[in-house]
């Protein structure tokens, strides 16, 4: 799967969270753009993890700041080069 493909899975997955209906970019943080508490993080990595079968591990997640690296981190843990 390509990072185009996986960006898509992801955009699908992130609406139900994105209450501000914040526009998405590789930039776009989840604390600050779209300010994710833990618990949402939480719910959201756990629908990321279902969606593609991959595990995120915390030190993974804490690394993982915007929508870009997060789109590459899952292309990475998917064996595929996001």
């Amino acid at each position: 799967m390509d990072r185009a493909a996986i960006d898509s899975r992801i955009r699908t997955l992130i609406e139900p969270f994105n209450k501000k209906d914040v526009a998405i970019t590789d930039a776009t943080t989840f604390a600050g753009d779209l300010e994710f508490d833990s618990l949402t993080v939480m719910d959201f990595v756990a629908e990321i993890e279902d969606e593609f079968d991959v595990i995120i591990s915390m030190n993974q997640q804490a690394e993982i700041e915007n929508y870009g690296q997060l789109v590459t981190a899952v292309g990475t843990l998917a064996g595929n080069d996001a």
